[in-house]
């Protein structure tokens, strides 16, 4: 006799990935002619510089960028330690910019190239989308978990557009994500750490939409100090108003409009050094299964004080009032994971003092250069233009009395005043602690 207890299922105590998505074969295996291939590759001279062309190449420029994009997806090295502790080896980027500077553009590229790639919208997502939740059964009322962005690119790479748009509460629920490198859970009766491996690439648009040269770093960001120092390269990319560049781009943008799916001489001879998507998505995950690099001994010394120089920099810096990103030992230890990653594409055991000289030179050009700029040195003499807008401003708006800031600039500028100084000028107001800006900086309330 055969008895029917209740509905047949399935459980699932274990699932490995052995097909890509286009049935190709498995990431995992490796042909010998193929690694052979890959090796050859590695010892090309100028195998660093081809990754970095094949990266986005619909972009015009941007190299550094596309840099920080490849040593996001290459990867550091994870290492353990004799005490059980994790050191992550995953390279976290955040772009901060303009519209229209591509950033949706290289997240969309390395979330397609990477072996495991998860994209999302930070305005669309939740804690519990982009780290886990606990549902419950309808028909066993039994609770389970199911993964988040997070926990579905272990192994890989998570893309978070629109980043600033996200609430707080969401933003502080990725920081154990993002530097532990776990999700832990203690939710209806549930009670697990999940594993979220994953390199993370926001992108971010500066608090008043672009960035205002006018204002603190720290107002454009808008990001707090905890999220910041989590992510190893900050790059602001500007829309700056060049006519070399602006005709530079318009060329590319022509081209690549016109010649869409054509083959042309010109285009072949520039694609030529360009390493093939599919290829470039098998190497990156020959590199990361098969390469460990380590640091050595002279390149760790020669990291040592360029760290002490970075963080006299900084202090510096401070005391004028300017810097918005933290230089901390996070950040000695992202110029580490940058430098394995150098080597990784190289397929090199050791970082020498070479990674560690380029690895310094993307984290200055890119988180130095970021914390150094919009810095407004409040000491010294400001121009009469200003102190003009300061006063109008403080007869304009009474005491605890609320106005819109764009109102408040326009009414200036009708006066004969430039933007720029109005905009100056109340960013010292708010600094003097005499204003403050409310309701997404877009109200100013006089304080007294």
């Amino acid at each position: 006799v055969l008895l029917l207890t209740g509905e047949p299922y399935l459980r699932v105590v274990g699932l490995k990935v052995g097909m890509d998505t286009d049935g190709k074969g498995s990431l995992a295996r490796f042909t010998a002619e193929e690694e052979e291939h890959f090796r050859a590759m590695a010892r090309s001279g100028d195998i660093r510089e081809r990754i970095v062309k094949s990266i986005a190449p619909s972009i015009c420029g941007r190299d550094d960028v596309k840099a920080a994009v490849a040593c996001l997806l290459f990867s550091g090295t994870r290492k353990r330690l004799n005490d059980g502790m994790h050191l992550r080896g995953d390279v976290n980027v955040l772009l901060l910019g303009d519209p229209s500077v591509a950033k949706s553009q290289f997240l969309k590229f390395a979330e397609k190239v990477a072996p495991i790639g998860v994209y999302t919208s930070g305005k669309g997502s939740s804690a519990a989308g982009l780290t886990a939740m606990v549902t419950q059964e309808p028909s066993t009322r039994e609770f389970y978990l199911e993964g988040g962005a997070m926990v579905l690119a272990d192994g890989g790479i998570v893309c978070i557009d629109e980043f600033d748009k996200m609430r707080e509460q969401d933003r502080v629920a990725i920081h154990e994500a993002m530097e532990q490198q776990t999700i832990s859970i203690a939710k209806a009766g549930i009670t697990t750490v999940l594993n979220s491996r994953a390199a993370v690439l926001a992108a971010a648009n500066p608090a008043f939409g672009a960035y205002d040269d006018s204002q603190e770093l720290e107002s454009n960001l808008d990001l707090a100090t905890t999220i910041l120092s989590r992510f190893d390269l900050i790059f602001i990319l500007r829309d700056l108003r060049n006519e070399e560049l602006d005709a530079q781009i318009a060329r590319h943008v022509m081209g690549l409009h016109t010649h869409a799916g054509a083959h042309t001489a010109g285009a072949d001879a520039d694609a030529s050094d360009e390493i093939p998507i599919e290829t470039l998505q098998r190497y990156i995950h020959y590199c990361r299964t098969r390469c460990f690099p380590r640091l050595t001994e002279s390149a760790a010394v020669v990291l040592q004080a360029h760290y002490v120089k970075f963080r006299t920099q900084m202090r510096a810096l401070e005391k004028e009032g300017g810097g918005g990103i933290p230089v901390t030992v996070r950040q000695l230890e992202a110029i580490v994971r940058v430098s394995e990653s150098l080597a990784k594409m190289e397929l090199s055991q050791f970082a020498t003092e070479e990674h560690v000289a380029e690895a310094i030179r993307i984290f200055t050009v890119s988180t130095i250069e970021s914390a150094k700029s919009g810095g407004l040195t409040m000491e010294g003499h400001v121009d009469g233009e200003v102190q003009t807008c300061e006063k109008l401003i403080k007869n304009r708006v009474l005491v605890s009395h609320h106005m819109s800031q764009k109102v408040l600039i326009d009414e200036l500028c009708k006066q004969g005043l430039s933007e720029k100084a109005a905009k100056t000028a109340i960013n010292i107001l708010v600094q003097r602690d005499e204003f403050r800006l409310e309701k997404q900086n877009k109200y100013l309330k006089r304080l007294r």
